[in-house]
């Protein structure tokens, strides 16, 4: 495998680790009939993120950590802000899963396309609806993101943690 490959697994790694810590919170404000949903999400990028702890190993890297808190994009009063960090928090994973899809090769492979389409499927079920190419950013004429949730991290892949709710010096969201 190349460079390119551990580069996109770490990438997509990383993603996870803030999709858990996302999934935590979201969980923790989604209303009562879509908690079994947040709960079942967390609990699958807990298991993709172990599982790519392992790959990151059998590539020969040393597996990223996770960081001790995330920015989120925006502030998260409510359910509804919930619901939309969860949508958010999918399509994040799908963008940097479809890097590894591109990357990688053979078995490989097919667990990071299986990886983007659980997310998608997961974002169209937060948001009610898709995207046309999902882990393909889409972008407004002038090369920014359509859906406004910030820029490019140039370590992740992902966009950046930023948001409303983060402390600027140590990416604290509380």
């Amino acid at each position: 495998m190349s460079d390119g490959t551990l580069k996109a697994a770490q990438a997509a790694l990383a993603a996870e680790h803030a999709a858990v810590y996302g999934y935590g919170v979201a969980g923790g404000r989604v209303a009562a009939g879509r908690r079994a949903e947040a709960t079942a999400a967390h609990h699958a990028h807990r298991a993709r993120r172990d599982a790519l702890v392992r790959t990151v190993r059998g590539l020969g890297g040393e597996p990223v950590a996770a960081d001790p808190a995330y920015a989120l994009p925006f502030a998260v009063p409510g359910p509804a802000a919930a619901v939309r960090l969860a949508a958010v928090l999918e399509d994040r994973v799908a963008d940097v899963y479809s890097d590894l899809v591109r990357a990688a090769e053979g078995p490989l492979r097919r667990e990071a396309a299986d990886a983007l389409r659980e997310a998608a499927v997961r974002a169209v079920r937060w948001r009610g609806s898709g995207v046309p190419f999902p882990g393909l950013a889409e972008r407004a004429a002038d090369g920014s993101l359509k859906d406004g949730a910030g820029e490019k991290d140039e370590t992740t892949g992902a966009d950046a943690k930023i948001g409303s709710d983060a402390d600027a010096r140590t990416g604290t969201t509380h």
